[in-house]
């Protein structure tokens, strides 16, 4: 069942970023610094460990989630879009003045 998903408008940013940094990765915490929104990083700047879990993959971009956070939203499908503003934290998308956010609905196999 698929369990993230990624609109048309944030997938060309992520094409964007891609074509600049190479190899990305998406994380999602629920720390500070706008941790509960997703985050995007170079892939080789991001340390995983065993309380990260990787929900899906993105333009070929694995998306990873905290653990504790992936407690809050283990009932959900997420698609991740793209809004207009500055967020507070050190995602590559900040500069362009645009920042990633979550939608969710209940999974479900619809």
């Amino acid at each position: 069942m698929e369990r993230i998903a990624i609109t048309k408008q944030a997938a060309e940013i992520v094409e964007q970023l891609k074509e600049k940094h190479g190899d990305l990765i998406f994380h999602q915490s629920g720390g500070c610094c706008d941790g509960s929104s997703p985050m995007i990083f170079p892939k080789d700047e991001l340390y995983l460990d065993e309380s990260d879990i990787l929900l899906g993959v993105l333009r070929n971009v694995p998306f990873y989630m905290n653990k504790d956070q992936y407690e809050y939203w283990k009932h959900t499908h997420l698609t991740i879009d793209i809004t207009e503003g500055r967020g507070a934290s050190f995602s590559l998308e900040i500069p362009l003045g645009v920042r990633f956010i979550i939608h969710s609905r209940l999974l479900s196999d619809a």
